[in-house]
């Protein structure tokens, strides 16, 4: 059945892109603000708290997380922390915002290299407007037959993008570095998933990996070992 692979799906942060260190530098300049009301252990603990709140409400993304950097600052200082503090906190957020795009090493030359053999698409979730600009800036566009920005990556998100692309689900194989929405959720549904650890991983995001036995599941160093899996055509 693996030979019967039509499209290979790219999750975009953390395995096109670098993103992760960038909220964790936001993040860091966060505590250094607010250290007056908290130590930085306890400041990271009350932020991941307001995120998984907010989740439902407001999804994921840098807009997202500014608020609820925000809504931290207000509780953990009891509403005293000043209005420039907050001002301060929406500038780091716009500065995240506008961060370059750094492709990771290799990504260019393997889409280059699968373009002929497979539809090739992006599958990430995230803000909209902030996912298609960080697409524009990676020159990357001409690579792709399809953008699919979701509000999640659960099982009913990929069964309609599954259903959008008018394929079967073992006819997908899904690229990313986060176990809990790139891979599991493919694998439940029948497609084939390729694992790529980041260095840094959103704890929200954090899977057991050796719960996983399956034998579509694949895991590999670098996003360039994907072309040496033994199943992948390339040029």
């Amino acid at each position: 059945m693996i030979n019967q692979i039509k499209v290979i799906g790219f999750d975009a942060d953390d395995t096109l892109w670098e993103n992760e260190p960038y909220y964790r530098e936001t993040e860091d300049k966060f505590c250094e603000l607010l250290k007056e009301y908290l130590p930085k252990d306890k400041i990271n603990q009350e932020l991941f708290e307001t995120e998984i709140k907010n989740l439902e409400l407001y999804g994921y993304g840098i807009k997202a997380f500014t608020l609820s950097l925000v809504e931290t600052a207000i509780r953990i200082s009891d509403a005293k922390v000043p209005a420039s503090t907050i001002k301060t906190i929406i500038e780091l957020g716009k500065e995240q915002l506008n961060k370059p795009n750094h492709l990771l090493d290799g990504v260019s030359d393997v889409l280059e290299a699968l373009k002929g053999n497979y539809k090739l698409i992006v599958a990430t979730k995230g803000d909209l407007l902030d996912q298609e600009k960080k697409l524009k800036k990676s020159n990357l566009l001409k690579y792709f037959h399809h953008i699919e920005i979701m509000s999640d990556k659960q099982m009913d998100n990929y069964k309609d993008l599954i259903k959008h692309l008018d394929i079967e689900p073992h006819e997908l194989l899904m690229v990313g570095n986060s176990l809990k929405s790139d891979i599991v959720p493919i694998l439940e549904l029948g497609g084939y998933g390729v694992y790529i650890p980041f260095h840094i991983t959103w704890q929200h995001e954090y899977h057991d990996e050796e719960e996983i036995k399956n034998n579509r599941f694949y895991k590999v160093d670098s996003i360039k070992e994907l072309l040496e899996l033994p199943f992948i055509k390339r040029k």
